[in-house]
């Protein structure tokens, strides 16, 4: 298989030594490029590298939908990987006879899901962000897509997702569902006003993708297997706490650390 695993990142930071299979994309490249980082720009061929601020990592995904050839195509980031468990380090990360292995099983590898026990994934996203566009995403696909309703309303009421936009799918999923979750977001885009949002607030679409990919796997009831995930380097866990508790009880403190 050709497989491809872009390595979402918006500077230089020490990337995987297999580049036949992963990727280094340097995402709002239009803006982020500076002279001698020689990684794929997301600003190449068809693209929407400006709407970085935005969309985040999800212009990496735009970017290889639109140009990137392969079998199978995924995401990570530079500092969060699919790993074999153990060390945080970039030589315990999959293979690609792992993932040929894994994508026999199923056609999508997600990572191991995000568990937060004492809140719903809909108050979760509202105790770090602006409830509006979630909202109107529901609106959205109601609308257009009401077959996935059911399934948003169950995945927001879940306390458990599969986080961080992190995937590895065949191309024929990858393409179905890039297809469904840009036309939603473009959606909603139109429909909400963002001028006034802070800049890690500005993130919007980037936050709102995370929860629908659970949506798009459980109304098509595509078969997945789960991989656990590492974060290379320190993991600022006091500070993710804090910040945790800080959103849930304060709720004007709507920030979201990101790695």
């Amino acid at each position: 298989m050709k497989i491809k695993i872009m390595v979402a990142a918006h500077k230089e930071f020490p990337m995987p030594e297999n580049k036949d299979l992963y990727m280094p994309i340097l995402v709002g490249a239009i803006r982020n490029y500076k002279e001698g980082i020689d990684y794929q720009r997301d600003d190449d061929g068809e693209n929407i590298s400006l709407k970085n601020p935005n969309f985040n990592e999800l212009t990496a995904v735009y970017w290889a939908w639109k140009n990137l050839d392969a079998d199978a195509i995924g995401l990570v980031h530079y500092r969060r990987l699919f790993s074999k468990g153990g060390k945080r380090e970039l030589d315990n990360i999959l293979n690609k006879k792992q993932i040929e292995q894994l994508l026999g099983k199923a056609p999508i590898i997600v990572p191991k899901k995000r568990k937060y026990y004492i809140e719903s994934n809909y108050s979760h996203y509202v105790h770090a962000h602006s409830k509006e566009p979630l909202d109107v995403t529901r609106n959205v696909i109601s609308e257009n897509y009401p077959r996935y309703l059911d399934a948003f309303d169950q995945v927001m009421h879940k306390t458990s997702a599969h986080m961080f936009n992190m995937f590895i799918m065949r191309k024929k999923e990858f393409n179905q569902y890039s297809e469904w979750l840009f036309d939603v977001l473009f959606k909603v885009e139109d429909k909400i006003d963002i001028s006034n949002y802070s800049v890690q607030e500005s993130r919007v679409f980037g936050y709102v993708s995370e929860v629908l990919m659970d949506v798009w796997i459980e109304t098509n009831g595509v078969n997945y297997v789960e991989v656990p995930w590492k974060q290379i380097g320190k993991v600022r866990l006091f500070s993710k706490v804090f910040n945790f508790l800080k959103r849930k009880f304060l709720p004007n403190s709507k920030s979201r650390t990101h790695f």
